[in-house]
């Protein structure tokens, strides 16, 4: 039983998964701050503030349980130091309504992660917590999308008439340059993809639009070079079985120039979006049996992983990449103690 006598420490998963919460939802904070002092729909503004108040809850929340475990809290992102609140408009309210949907989706796959990893009790009431209040912004994000005529719908397929099992190998394999239309994972796989891509692009076309730095600046340009390239090959795919393709969100971004966001802050939320790729391009491989779009996702991958490590080294240039916390070094400390 656990009590406040006797609470146990945390695991190196919740601690992993506090730390990088703390560092988006504090990253969340300036943005969604930022989206707030710049729109104008009135039905989008209070979905704003919803997810803002959640954000500010959680590093409350974050703050206090590092703080009773003696861990550090790690220094995140503001206001003072990551956005100009006073900058020109950069993004429109229909792409900060679909900003937020796609964030709501992000989380709840994210903190039923950190859940699944959670052993002390308060921990495990955290994240559900989390997951309910998610749950609650998608749903109104959905809700709301809707109404407004801007929900992307992914495809239809005919319904099955009758129990059927595979008998070609042209299921997986491609044979005689004969391939066998998209099953259903696959395209909704690559719809998907296709959107966050699309979302990616807009979100980088603003970035670079803004960036001070320039390597930041060409970092991003290349980003934009590698999702329009990826948006390019999944619309393909989509039409080789006559499936339609979403638009892109060029149109939603101004032509502000001004210092809106900090580089350390659109480099941090960039990274956080190749590591999103990566992670669900995995998840499509795994479920497009497909040979050649599974070779697809795989090379497209390595070349997410590749761009990563770019961004990476931007930021430990720059001092912006904060370490997380790792196991002690006990080569080192044992160097230290004989003075060798």
């Amino acid at each position: 039983m656990e009590g406040k006598g006797n609470q146990i420490r945390l695991t190196a998963g919740e601690i992993a998964q506090l730390w990088i919460q703390y560092l988006n939802d504090s990253a969340s904070i300036c943005i969604l701050s930022y989206f707030l002092e710049k729109a104008e729909d009135e039905e989008i503004k209070p979905l704003i503030k919803f997810a803002l108040g959640l954000s500010q809850l959680h590093i409350q929340k974050i703050t206090a349980i590092l703080t009773e475990e003696k861990n550090v809290v790690p220094y995140g992102y503001s206001i003072k130091e990551d956005v100009d609140l006073t900058a020109p408009r950069l993004y429109s309210d229909s792409y900060v309504l679909n900003f937020l949907h796609q964030m709501a989706k992000v989380g709840l796959t994210s903190y039923a992660g950190s859940l699944s990893t959670s052993v002390r009790d308060d921990i495990k009431t955290y994240y559900m917590d989390c997951l309910t209040e998610t749950m609650n912004l998608y749903k109104k994000s959905t809700d709301l999308l809707l109404s407004k005529g801007l929900f992307i719908r992914s495809p239809s397929l005919p319904n099955l008439e009758k129990v059927e099992f595979v008998k070609k190998q042209w299921f997986i394999l491609d044979v005689f340059g004969e391939k066998r239309p998209l099953i259903a994972a696959e395209v909704d796989h690559l719809y998907a993809n296709l959107q966050r891509n699309a979302l990616g692009v807009a979100t980088l076309t603003g970035f670079s639009q803004v960036a001070q730095n320039k390597d930041v600046k060409q970092f991003f340009l290349k980003g934009l070079e590698i999702g329009n390239k990826h948006i390019k090959l999944f619309r393909a795919k989509l039409e080789e079985s006559k499936l339609p393709a979403p638009m892109g969100w060029d149109s939603e971004i101004t032509n502000s120039t001004s210092h809106t966001f900090s580089d350390k802050l659109m480099m941090f939320f960039t990274s956080g979006l190749i590591s999103l790729s990566v992670g669900y391009y995995g998840t499509a491989t795994s479920q497009s049996p497909r040979g050649d779009i599974g070779a697809m996702y795989n090379r497209l991958s390595m070349e997410v992983q590749m761009y990563s490590e770019d961004g990476a080294n931007i930021m430990i240039k720059n001092g912006w990449l904060e370490q997380p916390p790792m196991a002690s070094d006990r080569d080192e400390l044992i160097r230290r103690k004989n003075h060798l």
